[in-house]
């Protein structure tokens, strides 16, 4: 093999991941909360894609895109997770790069998706609080189905350029990633080129995704809080803004990590890289982990399901 710090080549045939740089000694022990984290994300939605299948009842709108997000976040755990896991186990670094852009591909564009869909949640609760007597005329199956093929295509589409400006690039420096999986940030930052137009198109793409849908979720809560502030009684407010809870604990869990794994990147220089690494990696896992215990915990049409399967197996 030739070396991999120091020969020139435009199209490296694959790149060496060094997992969490300075902790190779721990593998064995930080694999064991990530492996149960991984776990419990796979069970946990695979478990809300069954519930809502075999119910009935739960054939709704909401349901339908909690669906969706439980979909995204079994591909974006599966996308990384495994990797790092061959990591941790087999000392298993090298990933071709054609697989080190697609895996880039669907960290990006499923991020992006589940985004998306926490606005689509976000316009259900809003038609569903100020709008009621509509609600199933609006939202619709068909409709249900065209949203979420618009986030898919504007997911799929946005972030296309990501890979597509990172195969252009030579990298005469090195292929090793001192990273868990293959970050866009860390990979293009191997090239010796200016770089500047994926650093812009990814501003580009920050806001115009990230941006307009934090924008249209507080749009839309704006209007769920006016008409639930008018409404005559305490209890029937706080029974309807109770239909939020789940949702807005879905965003901050989605949101938190990224806002603080952002700021970390970009100002956290005097944080050592095995800590920043190692965040990143768990952030990843954070949404898919949550999202099925918050709706199991907080929807009290899936809590129900859930025990009931439970007790039918005791019996």
């Amino acid at each position: 093999m030739s070396d991999t710090n120091t020969t020139d080549f435009s199209n490296p045939s694959t790149f060496i991941l060094l997992g969490i740089p300075g902790l190779e000694a721990a593998y064995i022990w930080i694999s064991i909360p990530f492996c149960a984290m991984y776990a419990i994300a796979m069970l946990g939605n695979f478990t809300i894609l069954f519930i809502v299948k075999r119910e009935p009842s739960l054939h709704e709108p909401m349901y339908y895109f909690l669906c969706m997000l439980a979909v995204t976040d079994l591909v974006m755990s599966t996308s990384t997770v495994p990797k790092l896991l061959s990591i941790f186990w087999f000392n298993s670094r090298e990933i071709s790069f054609t697989g080190c852009l697609t895996q880039m591909y669907f960290v990006l564009s499923f991020s992006d998706m589940e985004s998306g869909i926490l606005v689509a949640m976000a316009f259900d609760r809003y038609v569903a609080i100020c709008h009621p007597l509509r609600h199933s005329t609006i939202l619709t199956t068909s409709v249900v189905a065209k949203i979420g093929l618009a986030v898919v295509l504007r997911s799929g589409i946005l972030t296309l350029p990501y890979p597509i400006l990172a195969r252009r690039w030579p990298y005469c420096r090195t292929n090793i990633i001192p990273d868990s999986y293959c970050g866009h940030t860390s990979v293009v930052n191997l090239a010796c080129a200016d770089i500047r137009i994926s650093s812009y198109y990814g501003l580009f793409e920050l806001f115009s995704v990230i941006g307009m849908d934090v924008f249209f979720i507080t749009v839309s809560y704006t209007q769920i809080l006016r008409a639930i502030f008018r409404l005559p009684t305490k209890d029937a407010r706080l029974k309807t803004f109770g239909t939020c809870i789940s949702h807005l604990c879905a965003i901050l869990a989605l949101y938190v990590p990224d806002f603080f794994s952002s700021l970390m990147y970009r100002f956290g220089h005097n944080v050592p890289l095995h800590l920043q690494v190692l965040i990143d990696s768990v952030y990843l896992l954070v949404p898919p982990v949550l999202h099925p215990i918050i709706y199991g915990v907080r929807t009290k049409q899936i809590r129900g399901r859930l025990l009931q399967l439970f007790t039918l197996k005791e019996t």
